[in-house]
């Protein structure tokens, strides 16, 4: 068996934030698993774990939104990465607005988009939401948090 770790282990990826809302219930989870997955339409896909509260308000979500933190934004990667909101409402300790489709924009993230939920793809322990990018925008430049910036958070719904 070839030990994964040996490729894994050297990547870095942008983390993200997304936001899920179905009427008033709204969850938010900090993720590292998310790329653009094709060029003419545009799409981008973020993996969302089966355990984590974010997911199970994603499954009924027509919107997503995603956000991009900058490296000096990891209290607020820390409260979507380090809570969970089965316990927490996240919301109430960060800046949000409504977007396109009732989707939750986080006003600090660095940019972000809302995107329509296309497909949805089964991967193992998560599960791809492909997006449709249809409203967008940006605050702020500066390095982008990556996973080699967030390893100090621990998850506030841990995948074992």
């Amino acid at each position: 068996m070839v030990d994964v770790d040996a490729f894994m282990g050297r990547l870095d990826p942008d983390m993200c934030v997304v936001t899920a809302a179905v009427g008033e219930e709204r969850s938010g989870c900090l993720v590292g698993f998310s790329s653009q997955c094709s060029i003419h339409p545009v799409r981008f896909v973020v993996w969302l774990s089966k355990v984590n509260h974010t997911y199970g308000v994603a499954r009924g979500a027509d919107c997503l939104a995603v956000h991009l933190l900058t490296r000096d934004q990891h209290e607020l990667a820390t409260l979507f990465g380090g809570e969970t909101g089965d316990r927490a409402d996240k919301f109430t300790q960060a800046r949000w607005k409504r977007g396109h489709g009732g989707a939750v924009v986080l006003e600090d993230a660095a940019a972000w988009f809302v995107g329509t939920v296309e497909r949805c793809v089964d991967g193992g322990d998560h599960v791809g939401f492909v997006l449709e990018p249809v409203q967008w925008g940006e605050r702020a430049d500066g390095p982008l948090l990556r996973l080699g910036d967030a390893l100090d958070i621990s998850p506030g719904h841990p995948v074992d």
